[in-house]
């Protein structure tokens, strides 16, 4: 039998993925134990209120099209709590104005000129169509989605849609992130069509075909950051423990099985899941898998902040939809804004008198608007949302919320090194690693990796073979992260 369904498993990390990795080795029948180094579980996800009104303080919502995460949430009690958007139409605040968010594309990647009508140029909406005439782009094994999409579209496409969808999910450069692994449907489109149209609605007729109901994405009552939160009740029930404020400070082999070391505290473990953030990660894994730790090292964060505005209703207006999404092109400083009372129904009617609107701020490389304090990064977002909206009132209450490093990039090649890295982790009996730095940043990506490395412990290496080639995408939202 495998350690992970009669020994002992530590999880290293109470993040999403780390606490999807623990429900899934009590359920075979594993013995775990969680550590976790801050003071509270659930990572990225985080519940909060302001003016009285609950809300999330970091992910707000998680793709229904994948099992993962809507599987997990029922699996622990949630299901009667889980709540598509009340909304799903969006803007894009470009060109000083909010225009409507184009139907008709992948990711920002339309499949005709026609469907970004009324958002790009007549020029970039003539260079669109030369798609048709390019002779075939070689992608080959990964290209950025910018530099691909630009060579084949034009920079206008990338700059004033595929930028700011992308830039939602990962806080990143378009011309940075790798198609591959960013937007793998469209990678793997582009390799047997001969002009990205062509791709793009061959995945548009797919789509259709699949005759896919329901809605894209899922919210839960009370906020995505209750998630964790029950996923932990029912890990405790379960018999697993968990211990907050445990920083692990060394991984090391110990015969057959691991020792890890917290503190003043020594365990032993028949096999570990290290489920941290790459730097963490890279730390625990030098002494026994230096060549794994120095691809994790090697992997670049984005750092963000959300800003969390509550206003009297009666003293404030928006425009209709779910909010809107700010290409940096344009120079503004947030980067989306989300009207979280409109986008979900259980936000608007718990307190009818109030309505909260979310911003954020903060790219990968862009430093210096994360260095302000609190009042300035209101006063931003305020100046920001009065050009976009109108909006001038007096909030009732704010609140900025910064995730220092909290989003990893998914570059040119990021796959190749996720491949490394499992395959020196590999060579580890009882050792697996899971998170949003492999295979996708969103909620059913990181749920997944959980799934797979505890299935790796068992010796079913299936899930781990599957992400490696198919990572999962992690779509946008509408607005807002």
């Amino acid at each position: 039998m495998s350690a992970a369904s009669n020994g002992h498993v530590v999880v290293i990390g109470a993040g999403v993925a780390g606490l999807a990795a623990a429900h899934r080795a009590l359920a075979r029948g594993a013995r775990v134990t969680v550590l976790e180094a801050t003071d509270r579980v659930g990572g990225k996800l985080l519940p909060g209120e302001i003016a009285g009104l609950k809300v999330d303080l970091g992910a707000e919502s998680m793709l229904a099209r994948r099992p993962e995460a809507v599987g997990l949430a029922r699996e622990v009690g949630l299901g009667d709590r889980l709540q598509p958007p009340a909304t799903a139409t969006a803007s894009i605040w470009t060109r000083d104005a909010l225009r409507p968010m184009p139907k008709g594309h992948v990711m920002g990647v339309p499949g005709t000129a026609a469907a970004l009508s009324g958002l790009l140029s007549a020029e970039g909406l003539a260079r669109i169509e030369r798609d048709a005439a390019l002779p075939p782009t070689e992608v080959g094994d990964d290209v950025a989605v910018g530099e691909y999409v630009a060579a084949r579209m034009g920079r206008e496409v990338v700059d004033r849609l595929v930028e700011p969808l992308l830039g939602g999910v990962y806080a990143g450069d378009a011309y940075r992130l790798s198609l591959r692994s960013a937007v793998p449907q469209l990678y793997q489109a582009a390799r047997t069509h001969d002009t990205l149209t062509a791709a793009v609605q061959s995945l548009q007729a797919k789509a259709a075909e699949a005759g896919q109901t329901g809605p894209v994405f899922l919210g839960i009552e009370g906020g995505v950051g209750t998630l964790p939160l029950a996923v932990a009740d029912a890990v405790r029930a379960r018999g697993g423990e968990i211990h907050t404020g445990t920083p692990v400070s060394e991984l090391r082999r110990d015969g057959t099985g691991w020792r890890v070391t917290a503190g003043d505290r020594t365990l032993h473990a028949d096999a570990v899941v290290v489920a941290v953030p790459a730097p963490a990660a890279s730390a625990l894994l030098r002494a026994e898998a230096p060549e794994a730790a120095a691809e994790l090292a090697a992997v670049e964060y984005a750092s963000m902040a959300l800003i969390t505005l509550a206003y009297r209703r009666a003293d404030a207006s928006l425009p209709e939809g779910s909010g809107f999404l700010v290409p940096p092109v344009d120079g503004r400083t947030i980067k989306a804004a989300t009207f979280a009372s409109q986008k979900w129904g259980w936000v608007g009617t718990e307190d009818p008198d109030h309505l909260v609107v979310r911003t954020s701020v903060g790219r990968h490389h862009e430093t210096e608007i994360l260095q302000r304090d609190d009042a300035d990064l209101v006063q931003v977002a305020r100046h920001d949302l009065r050009a976009a909206t109108g909006l001038d009132a007096e909030p009732v209450a704010t609140r900025v919320t910064r995730w220092t490093d909290g989003l990893p990039q998914y570059p040119v090649g990021h796959h190749a090194r996720v491949a490394r890295v499992r395959e020196h982790i590999a060579k580890l009996p009882g050792l697996a690693v899971c998170g949003a730095q492999y295979d996708g940043v969103g909620i059913p990506a990181c749920i997944a990796s959980a799934y797979a490395a505890v299935d790796q412990l068992g010796g079913d290496l299936a899930g781990v073979r599957e992400l490696t080639a198919n990572p999962v995408q992690s779509l946008h939202g509408g607005a807002g992260e």
